[in-house]
Order: C-alpha cells, then structure tokens, then sequence
C-alpha cells in the first residue's frame, strides 16, 4: 500500500480526485485541439501535456476564489482550476466572437479573465512576472487579503523582466509566488544551453527570497511548495521562487517537430514519467480510484469536451468591424 501522502498536506481524498480529474481535463482538451489542428481546423496549438501535475497541483494551493493569477501560454490546467471551462478554451482555439479572453483577436494560451482575476498575458514572454509583482504591489498597499501566482517557462527565467521583477518584488516583500515551469527545452534549446546554474531556483538568493526545486511530474510535491509559499506570503514574509521540473511530451508548439532536436531516449523518459499515469497510480494503490471510477471520469470528460468542441466549432466569428474595438478610447459610442 502506498503512504498515504495527502493526508499529511491535508486533502481529502474528494480533494485527490477533483485534482486528478482536472490534469484529466486538460489533457483531453490538449489531446483534441491537436486533431484539430491536424484537421486544419483551429490553427495553432502551444500544449500542456506532460506539465499537468504542476499546474493543478499549484493551482490548488491557491485560493481560487480571491487570489490572481498571471498564467503563461501553456496553462490550461491552472485556468481551468481558475475557472475557465473546456468551451472557453475551445472558443479561444477557434477564435470566435465568444472567446473570453478577448473576443477572438489573440493567439490560444493567451489567456484573460477578469472575472476570475485570471491577468491578460501578451505574445512577449515574461511580461506577466512584472504584472503580477504590480497586483501584488497593489493588494500590499490597499492591505488586500490575496496573492499573486505567475507562472513561465526556464528559458524565460532569463529575460530582463524576470529579473527586474523578482527583485522588486524581494526588496519589497511583496506577496507574489512566482513558479517556473522547467519542462527542459525553450523551444529547441536544451536546458544546459540556457542557464548556467544548477537549477533555476539558485537565482532565488540574489533577490532576498526562499527558492525551491520540486518534481513538477507530482501533484502532491507541487501542491505543498506552493501552499507553504502562498502561506507566507499572506502572513507578510513576502514572495517565492518555485522550479517545477517535468517533460514536455509534445512538441514546442504545432508549428514544430521536436524529433529534429531530441533523442528518442529522450522522448521515452518523458512517457515514462507522464503526470496522468503516476497520479493514477498513487490514486489505485490507495484504493482511490479504480478502473470502473477512472472509466466514468474519461466519459464525462470526453463528453464536456465533445460539447465545448461542436458549441464553439459552430459558434460565430467576429465581426469584421470588431478589429477596431478596444484600440481606442470609447466616447459617445464611437472611437476617439
């Protein structure tokens, strides 16, 4: 029997579930844009698969009900844990008049909600770390009970805003917790290409916080680095700086071919250490979950997904005109 770690972080074993089915939810709404786009009919697909366990995990240490959050293009299981739904997501991959985070104009992973307090993102990477260091500049001067949560790949640990945020954030203890999703390549370049250090929490010492490398491929591992983080940050000791280590199991995005730059060798240990796969497990051995459970949770979920994907494949584009929304100032009904 497996040690019954959850218990010890303080979930409930409906807690284990929900987590589990929400990396499943992802991952099946990752699975069928890739078909679409194979079908030629959503244009571009940037995946999760094989980072779940670090987005839910995190997600869920998080209070989802008061907390913001700064998501990077890949993090469809921190938004759906946020709130966004498998429609939403599909009605952005189509890029319909509905899509939420902004109306069919932008790329898919870019993702906005305000409602959720889910913060704009923009093409440039790491531009969302400062964003979120000025939320949490923000509830720290109104004396606001929240923390901000951001999220990037290891190659963009190495853009100026990373570290110009970081260090503002630490010389003013400012309640963000910021998680760098090291799935090993930004883009084509190998990690030991990029940063010199060890791990990219090294850097947490130049900027006066705690910094942590965990096993982004465990929920569970995720889930208690962030509460702690999220924790301290509320109690006024300021922000962290979090590496979650996993595989990324496809390619960079659908316009790329990662067999021309790794080995199968490669390929095989990232299979091999699938988040799904080793969640499920830990969750059968403990009598968690079983094949009749896991078989109701697919169906469900492909069923929401079936959904989300006719609803938005029929839903209406844009208007044309609605290129020239949100460019100007509104006066009178009309641009400025």
């Amino acid at each position: 029997m497996a040690k019954n770690r959850h218990e010890e972080l303080g979930l409930t074993n409906d807690d284990v579930l929900k987590i589990f089915e929400t990396m499943l939810l992802a991952r099946r709404v990752d699975e069928r844009m890739w078909l679409l786009n194979r079908a030629g009919k959503i244009p571009f697909v940037i995946s999760c698969q094989g980072q779940e366990a670090t987005q839910v995990g995190a997600a869920y240490a998080l209070d989802n009900s008061k907390d913001y959050i700064a998501p990077y293009y890949r993090d469809m299981g921190v938004v759906l844990h946020f709130g966004m739904t498998a429609r939403d997501l599909m009605l952005s991959a189509f890029a319909k008049a509905e899509d939420p985070n902004s109306g069919g104009r932008q790329m898919p992973g870019h993702f906005g909600q305000k409602k959720n307090r889910i913060l704009t993102g923009s093409s440039p990477v790491t531009t969302q770390l400062p964003h979120a260091v000025g939320v949490a500049l923000a509830g720290k001067i109104k004396q606001e009970d929240f923390v901000t949560f951001v999220t990037l790949g290891e190659g963009s640990s190495n853009q100026g805003d990373f570290h110009e945020g970081l260090n503002f954030a630490g010389v003013h203890k400012l309640p963000c917790i910021t998680m760098v999703e090291n799935n090993k390549y930004a883009i084509s370049v190998p990690y030991d290409r990029q940063v010199a250090a060890k791990n990219v929490s090294d850097r947490a010492i130049g900027y006066g916080m705690p910094g942590y490398t965990v096993d982004g491929t465990d929920p569970l591992e995720v889930y208690k680095v962030v509460k702690e983080a999220a924790d301290r940050a509320r109690n006024g000791e300021g922000p962290t700086l979090i590496e979650a280590v996993s595989h990324r199991l496809t390619a960079h995005s659908s316009d790329d071919d990662h067999r021309q730059y790794r080995t199968a060798e490669d390929l095989a240990e990232g299979q091999a250490a699938d988040p799904i796969r080793k969640f499920a497990a830990y969750l059968t051995e403990l009598n968690i979950l079983n094949e009749e459970l896991e078989k109701e949770l697919n169906e469900r979920i492909m069923k929401e997904v079936n959904e989300a994907t006719e609803y938005a494949e029929n839903a209406p584009y844009a208007a044309p005109e609605d290129a020239l929304k949100y460019v100007y100032a509104q006066q009178d009904g009309g641009n400025v």
